[in-house]
């Protein structure tokens, strides 16, 4: 064999053993790039696992959060019952009692609460009971006056204080007079409480009329909000509550409210004339202006009647002021020559005064026959227009000095015809008895009963108006 034949053998195998190399080193290129890859994919893996495991402890803690935020929203659970006083009222018979009827209310309204709550709601878990009611006090009170449910509007305030004493959240609140105070507040209160966590469920009473109506189509918007609200319906809905009604829950409770609006039972003299039984004998009077009273007329919340049960006639034009649904009392001019003429003491300025000096009236004594219950009406005027229905006392037997007392009591609610009343047997007031001549304004400030031109009158007396 010659020398090529080794070269050429030992060229080949040099190849073989590139070869070999080059196959050993691209393994090793491959070995450290998986490597590299491993230890990459190794690092993600440790840290997705931390990052899981982060994530788990995160949502642990916000899983804790939210059980105890819920367990916070849980607590103290409430349903609100918003109720418009003069569009949602009270059955007669708790009207009628006083404070005794105020107290039975607020446990019937509770007790119906609970069980609706349990048949329709039952997801809610005994909630508390908040009930706020809004209204007109004295315009409220000379309404159940005209429709006969009470004798006198102070029984109206007895029933409301017998309400606000009973429940823990309960009240009736006197908004006083503004234009649509009622409204607003119902409002303001229900958006305050429809977005409040603890809040689960309004009970909203109202009137059927266009504010109303408004408000809800309002509410209607935020679909998720209806289902919070539940419409209390007394008098039945009329047409401005048809187009919302049929979205909100209607609950009832007959046995708690009125069905029926407020009707005057004291029709006015031009539409009807009614005779009264006689009385035989009447109260005596500390005054003469307590004296037997001569025939009346009916034209609003006062009443005053014939001795003799002599039919009531009708007021002249000039007796009768106000709207046709404005009623009072007035007494026509007599009709005898021979009959003493009736007078109204008035100041300069033609206004009327009142000629009895409150300061002079024992305080003691003066709370004392408020609580008596006494009916004005059957007192003062020696009849009672309700006596079947009156829950005042007719019976008791009064001395001068307490009719005297009586009397200041009932000028302690003011007449509807105010300053220009020119009734001489008038036994509402006419003036503010707090207030003092030249003053605007008297000790109880914005919730007095009487209105503002009523305070500061001037009590010198400078003419008389004989009627």
């Amino acid at each position: 064999m010659d020398s090529t034949s080794y070269l050429d053998r030992y060229r080949s195998l040099s190849t073989v053993d590139q070869q070999k190399n080059q196959l050993i080193e691209e393994l090793l290129k491959r070995v450290t790039e998986l490597e590299n890859s491993f230890q990459q994919e190794k690092l993600d893996h440790e840290r997705e696992t931390r990052f899981n495991r982060d994530i788990q402890l995160h949502e642990m803690e916000l899983m804790q959060q939210i059980h105890q935020i819920k367990s916070i929203m849980d607590r103290e659970p409430f349903v609100i019952i918003l109720l418009d006083g003069e569009g949602i009222i009270f059955k007669d018979e708790f009207l009628q009692q006083g404070e005794e009827g105020g107290r039975n209310a607020a446990k019937q309204l509770s007790i119906a609460l609970n069980t609706y709550l349990t048949t329709n709601l039952s997801n809610i878990n005994v909630p508390k009971l908040l009930t706020k009611i809004y209204m007109n006090v004295r315009v409220f009170g000379e309404m159940c006056t005209r429709s006969g449910i009470v004798a006198d509007p102070s029984g109206i305030h007895d029933f409301i204080r017998g309400f606000n004493e009973t429940m823990s959240f309960s009240e009736i609140v006197d908004i006083g007079s503004a234009k649509n105070t009622v409204l607003d507040k119902m409002k303001e209160t229900l958006q305050v409480f429809l977005y409040n966590c603890h809040c689960h469920q309004i009970f909203l009473g109202c009137p059927s009329n266009t504010e109303y109506t408004n408000f809800l189509e309002d509410i209607l918007k935020e679909g998720d909000l209806t289902g919070r609200i539940s419409l209390v319906e007394g008098v039945t809905f009329e047409k401005e509550l048809e187009t919302v009604k049929n979205s909100y829950r209607i609950a009832k409770f007959p046995e708690i409210f009125r069905s029926s609006k407020l009707a005057p039972t004291w029709a006015p003299a031009w539409k009807t004339t009614h005779t009264l039984p006689s009385r035989s004998l009447l109260t005596p009077s500390p005054s003469r202006q307590f004296s037997n009273p001569p025939p009346l007329s009916r034209t609003s919340t006062n009443t005053s009647f014939s001795g003799a049960g002599a039919p009531l006639t009708a007021a002249t034009p000039n007796e009768v002021s106000g709207s046709p649904d404005d009623f009072q009392v007035v007494r026509p001019k007599a009709e005898s020559s021979s009959a003493p003429a009736k007078s109204v003491e008035r100041n300069k300025y033609g206004q009327r005064v009142d000629r009895l000096d409150f300061k002079s009236i024992p305080r003691d004594e003066l709370n004392r026959l408020k609580k008596l219950k006494l009916c004005n009406y059957y007192f003062l005027l020696g009849e009672c227009p309700n006596e079947e229905n009156c829950y005042h006392d007719h019976d008791r037997k009064l001395t001068r000095q307490e009719l005297h007392i009586l009397s200041a009591i009932a000028r302690m609610t003011p007449c509807r015809f105010g300053l220009e009343c020119d009734d001489p047997e008038c036994i509402y007031g006419h003036r503010c008895p707090q207030s003092e001549p030249g003053k605007k304004t008297c000790f109880r400030g914005d919730s007095c009963r009487f209105e503002p031109v009523a305070h500061g009158i001037d009590t010198n007396i400078v003419k008389v108006t004989k009627v």
